[in-house]
C-alpha cells in the first residue's frame, strides 16, 4: 500500500500600502467602554474603502462597538492596549450570511485583522440577554434548544464571520468570550492566520477556528483555548456548488485546548476535505479527540497528512469515521491518511474538568474509550497509515462497571447515521484500538501502554482486510492475547 500526498501549497496575499491612516477616534468614537461606537468605525471603514483601501486604526482604550462591515482594501488594526467591546445588546448586531457577528465581511478581497490589542465579545452576557428574549416571547421555539436550555447557535453572534473573501490576514489579535463560534471563513480563499490566541470557554458551542470550505489556508503559530473544537474544517456548501469542499489546508506550531476535539474534520462534510497538512501541534486538556476525522455527509476525505501531534490529559487519541448521516447524500469516502510522529497520555477521569463549559456527560456507565477507525458495511474507510504512534492509556477496565465480551462483537451497535464520536459504540471490547470495516490499513511503530491491568484486548479487528502491523509493542499485556481478529482478510504482521 503506497499513499501519495500532493500539497500544492501556494500562498499568495497581496500587499496593500497602508500609507493612509485612518483613527476611528477622529470619526467619532469614544474609547470609554460605554459609549455605542458602531457607526463611528464604520465610516473610519467605508472611508478608508471609497479612497482605495487603509488602515482603519484602533488606538489605546475601550471601543464598545456592534456589528462592522470589513470592505476591500481596509485593514482594521488594533494597537497596543485597544480593546474592541462587543456589545451585550443583541440588536447591536447584524446579519450578512448565515449568522450575525463582531466583524463581517461578504465577497471582499484584501482584508485584515492585524495587530496587538483585544477583541472581547463579552459573550456571557450576549448570550444570556439573547436567552432571555426566548422568555418573553421574542425567540420562537423551533430557534431555541430545550434540552440544553439555551438559544441555537445560529443566534448568537461570532466575533468574526468572512463570506466569500480573498488575500484575508488575521494576525496578532486576541479573541476572547464569544457568545458562539469565534470565528467563521466560509468560501474563502488565500486565508492566513498567524500567531492570534483564542480564549473563549464563555459559552456553549465556542469553537476556535472555522473553516467552511475554504481553498488556500495557512493556520500557524497560534494558541486556542475554546469550549467546543479547537480547529475545525468544516464542509457545508454543496447544495450551492458541487465543486466546494476545503482544499490545500496547512495548520502549524499551534497549541489547543478544547471542551470538544481539539483537530476535527466535520461534522458537516458534504463536499469533503482534501489536501490538508498538519504539523507540530500540542494539545492538552481536551475532552474528546485530538484527532478527529469524520466524514458523513457524502463528501470526500482524502490526502491528508498528520504529523507530530503531541497530548496530554486528552480524552481519545484517534477518531476517525465514515458514516451516512443525511439523507440526501450517499456515504462518504475516507482514504490516504497518513497519521505518524503521535505522543498522546489518555486519563482515567474527566480531562476537561477545570473548563467553565465542559463537555455533555454521557448518559451510560463505560470504561475508557480506545481509538477507533471505522468504516459501515459496504463501505470501508481505505488506505490508512499510522506510524510512531506512542499512546499511554489509564486502563482499569472494568467488568461490573461496562462490559462488551468477545463473544457478542456482533452485537456492537454500527450507529450508521448517528453524529459521529468517539463514545457512539458505546462500551467496547478494546482498550487501545478497534477498527472495523477498514480496507488497506499500516500500523508501523505503534507503542501502546496501560498503566493498571484492563481486561479488554488491546486491539480488535473486526471485518478487515489488506492489514499490515509491524513492531508493535504492548506494554503491561500479554502481547499474544493482546489482538483479536474477526472476518479478516490478508493480514500481515511483522514483529
Amino acid at each position: 500500500m503506497k499513499l501519495y500526498f500532493t500539497f500544492i501549497m501556494v500562498f499568495f496575499l497581496q500587499q496593500i500600502d497602508y500609507a493612509q491612516v485612518y483613527d476611528v477616534t477622529r470619526f467619532g468614537a469614544i474609547p470609554d467602554g460605554v459609549t455605542l461606537n458602531t457607526k463611528a468605525i464604520q465610516r473610519a471603514i467605508d472611508t478608508a474603502h471609497v479612497n482605495g483601501g487603509g488602515q482603519v486604526f484602533i488606538p489605546a482604550g475601550e471601543f464598545l462597538t456592534g456589528s462592522i462591515i470589513l470592505k476591500t482594501g481596509v485593514e482594521l488594526y488594533l494597537s497596543k492596549k485597544s480593546k474592541l467591546l462587543g456589545s451585550t445588546n443583541p440588536t447591536d448586531y447584524i446579519k450578512l450570511n448565515r449568522w450575525k457577528a463582531l466583524i463581517m465581511a461578504d465577497a471582499s478581497t484584501n482584508i485584515s485583522v492585524t495587530g496587538k490589542g483585544v477583541i472581547d465579545g463579552q459573550g456571557l452576557a450576549l448570550a444570556l440577554h439573547i436567552d432571555s428574549l426566548f422568555y418573553i416571547g421574542e425567540i420562537d421555539s423551533s430557534d431555541y434548544v430545550f434540552p440544553e436550555m439555551r438559544p441555537m447557535v445560529t443566534l448568537r453572534p461570532q466575533i468574526i464571520e468572512f463570506v466569500r473573501c480573498s488575500n484575508i490576514n488575521v494576525k496578532g489579535v486576541a479573541m476572547r468570550n464569544c457568545a458562539s463560534w469565534v470565528q467563521s471563513y466560509d468560501l474563502c480563499s488565500n486565508l492566513f492566520i498567524d500567531d492570534i490566541s483564542v480564549d473563549s470557554d464563555t459559552y456553549w458551542n465556542n469553537d476556535g477556528i472555522d473553516i467552511l470550505d475554504c481553498k488556500n489556508v495557512r493556520i500557524t503559530n497560534s494558541t486556542i483555548n475554546s469550549s467546543d473544537d479547537g480547529i475545525c474544517l468544516k464542509s457545508y456548501n454543496l447544495a450551492r456548488d458541487t465543486s466546494t469542499y476545503c482544499d490545500r489546508i496547512y495548520i502549524a506550531n499551534c497549541e489547543i485546548r478544547s471542551s470538544a476535539s481539539a483537530i476535527k474534520f466535520g461534522t458537516a462534510s458534504r463536499g469533503g476535505f482534501k489536501n490538508v497538512l498538519i504539523e507540530k501541534v500540542k494539545v492538552f486538556d481536551t475532552f474528546r479527540s485530538a484527532v478527529a476525522l469524520e466524514c458523513d455527509g457524502g463528501g470526500i476525505l482524502e490526502n491528508i497528512l498528520i504529523d507530530g501531534v503531541k497530548a496530554k490529559n486528552t480524552g481519545n487519541a484517534i477518531f476517525i469515521r465514515l458514516g451516512k448521516r443525511l439523507n440526501d447524500r450517499p456515504p462518504g469516502i475516507i482514504r490516504n491518511v497518513t497519521i505518524k510522529n503521535m505522543d498522546v497520555v489518555v486519563p482515567f477521569g474527566r480531562p476537561d474538568d477545570d473548563y467553565k463549559i465542559r463537555g455533555p456527560e454521557l448518559p451510560f456507565f463505560h470504561n475508557t474509550f480506545p481509538s477507533s477507525i471505522t468504516g459501515i458495511p459496504g463501505h470501508m474507510v481505505n488506505d490508512i497509515t499510522l506510524e510512531d504512534i506512542k499512546i499511554s492509556y489509564p486502563g482499569r477496565g472494568n467488568k461490573g462497571l461496562a462490559y462488551a465480551p468477545i463473544s457478542r462483537l456482533n452485537e456492537i451497535p454500527e450507529q450508521i447515521t448517528a453524529y459521529p464520536e468517539f463514545s457512539m459504540f458505546g462500551e467496547l471490547p478494546a482498550w487501545g484500538f478497534y477498527v472495523r470495516h477498514v480496507n488497506g490499513l499500516k500500523m508501523k511503530g505503534i507503542k501502546l501502554k496501560i498503566r493498571k491491568s484492563d481486561y479488554r484486548k488491546a486491539f480488535v479487528f473486526d471485518d478487515v482486510e489488506n492489514v499490515y502491523l509491524e513492531t508493535i509493542k504492548i506494554g503491561n499485556q500479554n502481547r499474544d492475547n493482546s489482538i483479536l481478529w474477526n472476518n479478516e482478510r490478508n493480514v500481515k504482521i511483522t514483529y
